[in-house]
């Protein structure tokens, strides 16, 4: 009998520590994304959550770990509500349209998570990859299967299932953080009918793409198949001198990688990067 008070108690003891973390790390993340890294101070923190500084040392005993658990915080609730909104769908198609919809409407909704994924970029230059690329390696590859599934059913066009999600993500992870800088033009739901619409339809129309296969077929040479040769041909000459296609970072997306469908390279962010062992005189919370 006291082994089952001393489990009940032990559970409730970690059942609150973790609502007190989940309380901290929400005014944090609000803090962070209002004045940056660099400005936001424990004080301000310890007085919105209405604790003292040391109930904030116990969870997070620097600023950094509390930055980067607020990061992490960001892409497990985004991961969470993408799961929530396909658990269910057989089909992979309906799945995929709405996993892209939940992405868009998740940050259009929290602004702030935004903020700290680019402030993530800007300040821990040090971290070989940031909290959104690495939640991005750890899904992509079911995204993947789900494309090598439709070709194999005759559903998507035959490319490499790599290809679509490159490409995918770095349009999401583009309106994801030009929606924060320019504001949100459209609403999340209308956002993402416009790319499943150009994704899976194209912007050709059927004679023009009849036409340009026709052409291949017969051997001749378009203006377009012209370009994607040289395009070929110069990429080939730039992996001799880099190292190959990927020996640097796209300035588009902020990484290599993407949570929900796909991935790409930096965002060019630099706003006074902060070293993991740089002196911070709020260094330890």
């Amino acid at each position: 009998m006291g082994d089952g008070i001393a489990k009940k108690v032990k559970r409730c003891c970690e059942e609150a520590n973790l609502a007190r973390c989940e309380e901290i790390l929400e005014a944090a993340t609000e803090l962070f994304a209002e004045h940056g890294f660099s400005d936001a101070v424990t004080q301000a923190l310890a007085e919105r959550l209405g604790v003292g500084k040391g109930t904030i040392y116990r969870h997070f005993p620097s600023k950094r770990e509390l930055f980067l658990a607020a990061t992490d915080r960001v892409m497990r609730k985004m991961q969470e509500r993408i799961d929530a909104n396909v658990d269910g769908i057989d089909d992979k198609l309906i799945r995929i349209e709405r996993a892209i919809a939940t992405f868009l409407q998740f940050f259009a909704e929290h602004p702030s998570f935004v903020e700290l994924l680019i402030q993530e970029r800007a300040y821990f230059k040090d971290r070989k990859r940031p909290t959104y690329f690495e939640y991005r390696e750890v899904n992509i590859e079911r995204w993947r299967q789900f494309y090598r599934e439709l070709i194999a059913e005759g559903r998507v066009r035959e490319i490499p299932a790599e290809q679509i999600t490159d490409v995918v993500s770095n349009v999401l992870y583009g309106i994801m953080v030009t929606n924060l800088f320019n504001g949100q033009p459209k609403p999340a739901a209308v956002q993402a009918r416009e790319i499943l619409d150009i994704i899976f339809r194209g912007i050709l129309s059927e004679p023009e793409r009849h036409r340009r296969q026709g052409a291949t077929l017969n051997g001749t040479s378009t203006p377009a198949s012209e370009h994607q040769r040289e395009t070929s041909q110069a990429q080939g000459s730039e992996q001799g001198i880099f190292g190959g296609a990927h020996g640097h970072e796209s300035a588009v997306v902020g990484g290599p990688d993407s949570p929900v469908v796909g991935g790409g390279g930096g965002d060019g962010v630099s706003a006074g990067a902060v070293r993991a062992g740089q002196d911070d005189p709020d260094r330890r919370l």
